[in-house]
């Protein structure tokens, strides 16, 4: 017996959203849109900011990578219709202003000329930087809720293979991302058990963990790369105004040191967006579940 058959169509974006930036921008920003576009872009991200200034303009997303250990920030900008040349201004003038090195444009419809140009980018600028041209869709099957899509309309060179070769190594992966959600869960209890004032954070699958301290544009922030085999754990300060509270913090740099009982590696990262202050642990082996103790310490 022949199954019965759902016929899919595509439904216009304004009836999922109805408007760009009270609607489309704050699902972008949630847990469910931050998957789909995770998943699509086949990388980690974790939303800093909506509507985040750049000068007198807001650009829409500003992201942070969380699977690579450099500062990494990715700009979002986003259009519930065919591109534009003013959004391609605004794409370029919001990536110099935030030093954004991922950047993804989601629209409707791209016209050629600018899916051409984001192609153009990505041949002449660096390996450092990447362009997303990304068309998002909404598909309904009889009746059923829309659901989105994104379909990559401009990736960087190098994208495609990466992605092919990442699929193929998808066993380890899972089991790494296994090992890591044990690991976050394992410093959580720490912290509940040493009644931490640090307020553990949801245990995921990932690389990276931030912890809110009390006060904007400064919070504390661990990571773990399991190829380096490095932990650290660091003090990062936004903006600049963060490079005149590093500033006080260096001077008392002997005073704090002793304080924790270890050298520190201060980073005012100068023309950086961030600045930090970190402790690094190498030859630190998550696999080594015997040393987590030490780890999480």
């Amino acid at each position: 017996m022949t199954p019965k058959l759902g016929k899919m169509k595509r439904v216009p974006l304004r009836e999922g959203w109805l408007s760009e930036a009270s609607h489309f921008t704050p699902w972008l920003a949630s847990e469910e849109g931050l998957e789909l576009l995770q998943e699509t872009l086949d990388m980690e991200l974790e939303v800093e900011a909506i509507e985040q200034f750049v000068g007198p303009f807001r650009a829409d997303i500003l992201a942070k990578r969380t699977d690579v250990t450099d500062d990494h920030w990715v700009l979002i900008e986003n259009q519930l219709e065919r591109t534009d040349h003013r959004h391609l201004g605004q794409l370029l003038t919001y990536a110099a202003g935030l030093d954004a090195a991922t950047i993804v444009w989601v629209a409707e419809n791209f016209a050629e000329e600018h899916r051409a140009a984001l192609d153009w980018l990505n041949k002449i600028t660096s390996e450092e930087f990447e362009f997303y041209g990304l068309q998002v869709e909404l598909w309904q099957i009889e009746g059923s809720p829309p659901a989105p899509l994104f379909k990559v309309i401009a990736h960087p060179n190098e994208w495609t293979r990466e992605v092919k070769q990442k699929a193929g190594r998808t066993v380890a992966a899972s089991g790494t991302k296994e090992l890591q959600q044990r690991f976050w869960q394992t410093l959580n209890d720490r912290l509940v058990e040493k009644q931490s004032a640090i307020r553990p954070q949801r245990a995921g699958p990932r690389s990276f963990a931030k912890y809110a301290i009390g006060r904007s544009q400064i919070w504390l922030a661990t990571s773990i790369n399991t190829l380096k085999q490095l932990i650290w754990v660091e003090l990062a300060i936004e903006g600049p105004p963060g490079k005149v509270w590093f500033d006080q913090l260096f001077a008392q740099k002997a005073e704090i040191e002793a304080e924790i009982g270890t050298a520190l590696d201060w980073q005012r990262l100068e023309g950086k967006h961030m600045s930090r202050i970190a402790i690094i642990r190498p030859h630190s082996d998550i696999s080594d579940e015997s040393d987590w103790p030490a780890q999480v310490a």
